[in-house]
Order: C-alpha cells, then structure tokens, then sequence
C-alpha cells in the first residue's frame, strides 16, 4: 500500500455502516436483518407477528447467507481449485452466487425453470451468470419440477465436461444448513430475547428450516416450527410442493412440528395486502408464509417469527399480471 493510499483510506467502520466490501453486509448475529411487527395485516395485542426482512441482505434475499457459507465450504475444502460453478437454483441463490463469484473472479453457470419471473434472469445475466432456462419434462416423471437441478448435475457429471464443473449444491449441502444454524437462528433468538414461540418458514432448499428448527429447538423444544407448503402447481417461486419435487436430502423432517399448505391466490392476496398496508415490497413467498402465520395465529397467543425470504422487486411482471386493469386511470 502507498503512502499516498495509507493517508485517505478510511478502513472498515461497521458502527458507521462503512466497509471494504459489500460481503460484509451480509447478515450475521453482529449485524442481523431487521425484525417488523405486523400491526396491520395481524393487528391481534395476544398473537404478536414479525417478519424478518431477509431482502436486506445485499443481493437482496436470505440466500445471501446460503451463497457466502457454500463458497466458504467449498473454498476450505478445496473444491474450487481450477473448477467453474454450476447451480440450479430459482434464482436468489443463483443471484448471490453469482454476485460472489464476480467477486472472486470465477464464472458461474445456473440452470433455472422456465416460469422464473424475466427480472431474475436479467439479473443473473448483468452479474456475468451463464444462464440455462430449464423445461421441467427434464426429469423424471414422479418429480416433475426438478428439470433445473437434473441439468445441473448433468453439467458435473457428463462426459464431455467431467471435471470442469463444481455445484455448490445447496439441496445436498450441510453448509446451507450451518448458514442458518449459525446465523439466523441465533439472531431471531437475540432479537425476541429468547421469547419466540412459533416460527414460520417456507418449504424450499430446506437449509433455513432445517437450521434455523434445530437452532431454536435447543434453545426452547417448546416452540414451534411451522412449515408452509404450496399446492402442486404452484405459481410461488422458491417455494416446493414436496409431493412435485423431490425432499432435499438436507431437511430435518423432525424439526417440524406442523405444515400449512397454501394456495397462490391467498398467498398473492396477503402480498398485495403487506404492499399497501404494511409498506412492505415483497416477494410472493412472504405473501404465503404470512397468510399461513395470520391463519394459524387466529385463535392463539404468543409471539412468532415469519421468514421474508426477499423484496418484491424481482417479481413485478407477476404482480401485473395479477393488477390487470387495477389502478389504471380513467379517460
């Protein structure tokens, strides 16, 4: 470093929000993302609902968390070396990992559904992500939805490029577990000072509710986690119906205590409902696990915690098809 550099650089000042690279904004128990009760759309004083607003994260979703422990992972064991990187994904992790692989100077390729909203895409595209989207009659017939990741591990395992590739894996990997186990779970135990009572969580990857189950399970066995669940056929990505597609390997089935299926119109619904009463720009997921928390907590008491997996931003060519002519001005 040059004199000249070593006088104006100011160096890392987390207290004044200021870092030397945008990887330390990802949420940890020392800088955790926020906690916002739900006044509006869950206005009960005894049954009293937050929502963790994981698209404060810097790529803007909790996979933030999964991509930087997955990278890590493969980094200290190894893996990495002279390898490229290929993930199937629905586009959040595809969006972190590719992040961070720009950041490493790596590239990555994604293997994503077809019915992946276009911004997503974009997205992946401008972070200098290869981009496969995937028809779901990839795979085999009991697990219809599972085209992407089926092209994935072809991409790993196929002859004609046998040793090029390395997929972080996140449906098989225990670092997405140790992610949450290691940084969301203890954050929303500090955050409700050990008084949360019931956490709700959609049905995904698994590796948040696999950790962040087991985390807060040992911390109280009493609480409950909540799993929500679309229908088949469902038009909410980055949720599963595990009845189309197949259970990661990763998921801890005993940690969960109930499942709630949802519906895509509830669920787009409560979306609407957090946007214009909440002012809350989220993703349709949330809209689902909200609506499943506000079911659940109609006639109970006590305090939960709801994931929100990320903004709305990413999904606005769903919400107009949704809007249709709403709001649109008379002549």
């Amino acid at each position: 470093m040059s004199i000249a550099e070593r006088q104006i650089r100011l160096g890392a000042g987390p207290g004044l929000r200021r870092y030397e690279d945008i990887r330390e904004l990802i949420a940890s128990p020392a800088n955790p993302t926020p906690l916002v009760r739900m006044a509006r759309v869950a206005p009960s004083a005894t049954f009293m609902l937050y929502l963790k607003l994981e698209w404060f994260n810097p790529f803007g979703s909790i996979k933030d968390r999964t991509a930087l422990y997955l990278l890590d992972g493969l980094e200290e064991r190894g893996a990495l070396d002279g390898k490229e990187l290929v993930e199937p994904t629905s586009g959040n992790t595809g969006i972190a990992l590719a992040a961070l692989a720009a950041l490493m100077g790596r590239k990555l390729t994604v293997t994503i559904p077809d019915g992946v909203p276009e911004e997503k895409k974009i997205l992946l595209r401008m972070l200098g992500a290869e981009v496969w989207a995937t028809p779901d009659d990839l795979c085999p017939v009991d697990h219809p939805k599972d085209g992407a990741i089926a092209l994935a591990h072809s991409f790993v395992r196929g002859e004609a490029r046998k040793g090029r590739y390395v997929m972080p894996n996140q449906y098989e990997n225990e670092d997405n577990v140790r992610a949450h186990y290691e940084t969301t779970g203890p954050e929303i135990w500090q955050q409700t000072e050990g008084r949360v009572q019931f956490f709700f969580v959609g049905f995904g990857t698994c590796g948040t509710l696999t950790g962040v189950g087991r985390y807060l399970k040992e911390q109280d066995p009493s609480i409950e986690v909540i799993a929500i669940e679309p229908q088949k056929g469902h038009r909410l990505p980055g949720l599963k119906n595990l009845e189309e597609s197949k259970p990661p390997s990763i998921l801890d089935a005993s940690v969960i205590d109930r499942v709630i299926r949802v519906d895509d119109e509830p669920a787009y619904a409560m979306t609407k409902r957090l946007f214009r009463e909440e002012g809350l720009i989220v993703g349709p997921s949330t809209g689902a696990i909200t609506h499943a928390a506000v079911e659940f907590g109609a006639d109970r008491e006590g305090l939960a915690v709801g994931i929100s997996p990320d903004s709305g931003f990413k999904y606005t060519s769903y919400f107009a098809e949704m809007l249709g002519d709403e709001g649109m001005p008379s002549v």
